[in-house]
């Protein structure tokens, strides 16, 4: 039974019901707020992000476990930080990576079809490139331009197109030998990594993954390989980041961001 609102002792009506409620939802989203707790995007051009920073990862990843390369496995992504509103990219915005198209995502809330809690996507745009042909191609600097017609961002990152390797250093390839140490260098060598590179061993007929010491050099990843692993076939799973130099941040409050490298090798472990 619904009840009466009383407004200075007078009876105005039957207060309407559950199903009969709704959002003013237009003058909500021109505010970017959410309503009847719904996140609702507003509409923005490229000259509304700019006190935002765009925050960037290459990411390159050459694994064993997997038959095919995984989608995002080989890919540079460029994305807007949050802010205090839910932003929704319109207009006519073009992305290129080095004179490439790169794809656009205007984020927003993602229209999934189902229930729940609704999350709000920041823009960003994504470029997957060839491992193949980035590593026939030399170095060179990575350039990233986003624009419309208010506003343009400009990214350009040293020597951050490249198809990054760990390359044995001495030693037989594919062996490695318990209790000793065995080395790999990071390539390119224009980049300056943020950390020890990560190494572990991983048994190719399944089981635990066994971490290793690394003792980092430069770019050279001096692994130890303990005395008591059982000899057989492992993959080795070597990765790092690499600092970005960042040569050019222009439409943005700041840039930041990594080039992320994973690789595997099969090996076989030996006395």
């Amino acid at each position: 039974m619904n009840r009466a609102i009383v407004k200075g002792g007078g009876r105005v009506g039957p207060m309407p019901s559950a199903s009969s409620l709704r959002c003013v939802v237009g003058a909500v989203a021109a505010l970017g707020l959410a309503g009847c707790g719904r996140t609702v995007a507003e509409s923005v051009t490229l000259a509304d992000l700019k006190d935002r920073t765009l925050q960037f990862t290459l990411t390159d990843v050459d694994s064993l476990e997997r038959e095919t390369s995984t989608l995002g496995a080989h890919r540079f992504t460029a994305i807007f930080s949050a802010g205090d509103i839910c932003a929704r990219l319109t207009g006519n915005v073009t992305a290129t990576l080095n004179g490439q198209p790169m794809k656009l995502e205007p984020g927003g809330v993602p229209d999934t079809g189902v229930g729940g809690r609704e999350v709000c996507e920041a823009p960003r745009v994504t470029f997957d490139f060839d491992p193949g042909q980035w590593n026939e191609e030399p170095t060179e600097d990575l350039r990233v331009i986003l624009q419309d017609d208010t506003h343009s961002v400009v990214l350009v990152l040293e020597n951050a197109k490249a198809k990054r390797r760990l390359l044995r250093s001495g030693g037989t390839a594919g062996t490695l030998r318990r209790g000793q140490t065995h080395t790999y260098v990071w390539l390119p060598e224009t980049d300056t990594l943020a950390a020890p590179v990560q190494a572990s061993l991983f048994p190719a007929s399944g089981g635990a993954e066994a971490a290793l010491e690394v003792q980092q050099e430069g770019n050279a990843a001096r692994i130890s390989v303990r005395g008591t692993t059982v000899e057989g076939a492992y993959y080795l799973r070597l990765s790092g980041t690499a600092n970005a130099q960042v040569l050019t941040c222009e439409g943005v409050a700041g840039c930041q961001g990594g080039l992320f490298h994973s690789e595997d090798f099969e090996v076989s472990v030996i006395p």
